[in-house]
């Protein structure tokens, strides 16, 4: 108690705050119900703003620096209370010290997932989290009106949450007024943010704050959608749907025969059932591999099954007509079938000295040399004997 009597009956003549939390945003000079000397020096470091506050109502405000107490420098509180030029008896008024520097890195996250219409997976939920800076604004009245109060000691934990549902809310909003992609976002976080932040400071400057930076660090779908995307990717570098299934029904095939325990039987239809599905796949990859390799203009001829390879009881279907071009006048024709070039042949478009070309053929050749041809020309009689 004795301390307390002494500074309660001293004049106080230095008023300074030097702040070591990261947090704190409003202190208080504590007076302890003594009255500040006339000529006192306020001393107001970088960062920093000093408000002289009597009796509710806000007074003189200093910016950085060093300043003297007086009625020369306190125009505001002289003229509330009355005070004449050269007035010299201490006063009593709270000086409350306003931290401006900027508050880095405080998170914001989506407490729960947000619906959206994506435009190309449609309804979906996500989540985001990032982080914003904000500060206090050079006039800090409005932020003591509306959020401090007479709170001698505010930090930012009585405002995070608070801020934290503003951007919530103009996140969601934003996010789906943006109409951008799930898939797209990524490549368009920057912007996204500028925007955002343009839009939240409004919100802020209500409460005397200034947002000074925001970033959404990222956005994320639920597990089991990252899941079917990560497949949707597998899909995408294998290239053929069909041969993925296959592969893995293959793979889940030898797995269980690997792991079917005494169960030969099993083990080897399982087997036997994955080399098959195997055989199938590499068939399917050579004829793909055989229809990428066949020279651009070449004809192609429809694959035919295996002499034999019918139904049971049903013939196999007959071989495939050949197929002739012809040159006429020097220009390629066709090609054309055997029954075209019959009646060709009796029309007289087509003649014996015609080259023709067909499938299998190393160059063009006379249609009397080709022996499918011949026949369409009939056989010459051979010159009668002399002296008939």
């Amino acid at each position: 108690m004795g301390l307390f009597n002494k500074l309660r009956n001293e004049f106080i003549d230095i008023i300074e705050w030097t702040d070591n939390t990261s947090d704190t945003m409003i202190w208080s000079f504590p007076r302890y119900q003594s009255e500040i000397k006339n000529g006192a020096q306020l001393n107001v470091r970088e960062s920093q703003v000093a408000v002289l506050v009597n009796e509710g109502q806000f007074a003189d405000i200093y910016q950085p620096g060093r300043h003297v107490l007086n009625t020369n420098n306190m125009p505001i509180l002289s003229t509330i209370m009355g005070w004449k030029y050269g007035f010299n008896s201490p006063f009593k008024v709270d000086v409350y010290f306003v931290n401006t520097k900027q508050f880095l890195n405080v998170k914001w996250g989506t407490a729960n997932p947000i619906m959206l219409r994506d435009p190309e997976f449609g309804p979906i939920r996500m989540r985001a989290f990032g982080s914003y800076c904000f500060r206090v604004n050079a006039d800090p009245r409005k932020f003591i009106t509306n959020v401090a109060g007479t709170n001698g000691n505010f930090t930012t934990e009585g405002i995070t949450q608070q801020l934290r549902n503003f951007v919530i809310t103009k996140f969601t909003d934003h996010l789906g007024e943006s109409k951008i992609a799930a898939l797209d976002l990524a490549g368009n976080l920057n912007e996204f943010s500028a925007s955002l932040t343009e839009a939240l400071k409004p919100d802020f400057e209500e409460y005397g704050l200034e947002l000074t930076n925001f970033l959404v660090e990222n956005i994320s779908l639920p597990e089991t959608v990252e899941k079917a995307l990560d497949k949707r990717t597998s899909m995408g570098v294998i290239g053929n749907m069909g041969t993925y299934t296959q592969m893995q029904f293959a793979d889940s095939l030898v797995e269980g025969a690997a792991n079917g325990g005494g169960n030969v039987a099993g083990n080897a239809m399982g087997m036997g059932m994955g080399f098959a599905m195997a055989n199938q796949m590499t068939n399917q990859m050579t004829n793909q591999m055989a229809g990428q390799m066949v020279q651009p203009g070449a004809q192609q001829t429809p694959q035919q099954p295996a002499v034999g390879a019918g139904a049971p009881g049903m013939p196999p279907p007959p071989p495939p007509q050949p197929m002739f071009h012809l040159s006429v006048n020097g220009q390629q024709q066709g090609p054309f079938g055997m029954p075209q070039l019959q009646q060709m042949a009796q029309n007289g478009q087509l003649t014996r000295d015609t080259y023709v070309w067909t499938n299998g053929m190393a160059s063009w050749e006379f249609a009397k040399n080709v022996p499918a041809l011949a026949a369409l020309f009939g056989a010459t009689p051979p010159p009668p004997p002399p002296g008939t």
